[in-house]
């Protein structure tokens, strides 16, 4: 039985692939989590620092890409983070 994995694009940069991180998304060619990336983005991380933390594997571009998607993903979900309702 043989079992092929399939990487999926998210974007120009960034793909998820069962055999790296968990299938969880990384920059491309890398196994550099989007997640980790941006956490530092919101941690006021300058983006040249976060590049050079990650030894120039990822491109502003490809931060960029990241806080798009994340942007997106949250528009479209986000009533799943309201932990109150606002008073009329």
């Amino acid at each position: 039985m043989s079992t092929t994995t399939t990487s999926q694009f998210m974007g120009r940069f960034i793909v998820t692939d069962p055999e790296i991180s968990h299938g969880k998304p990384t920059f491309r060619g890398t196994r550099v989590l989007v997640s980790d990336v941006l956490d530092q983005v919101a941690s006021g991380m300058a983006w040249e620092s976060i590049i050079e933390e990650w030894n120039d594997s990822i491109t502003k571009e490809a931060i960029q890409e990241a806080i798009q998607l994340a942007s997106q993903a949250f528009i479209k979900h986000a009533d799943e983070f309201v932990l109150e309702p606002l008073a009329a």
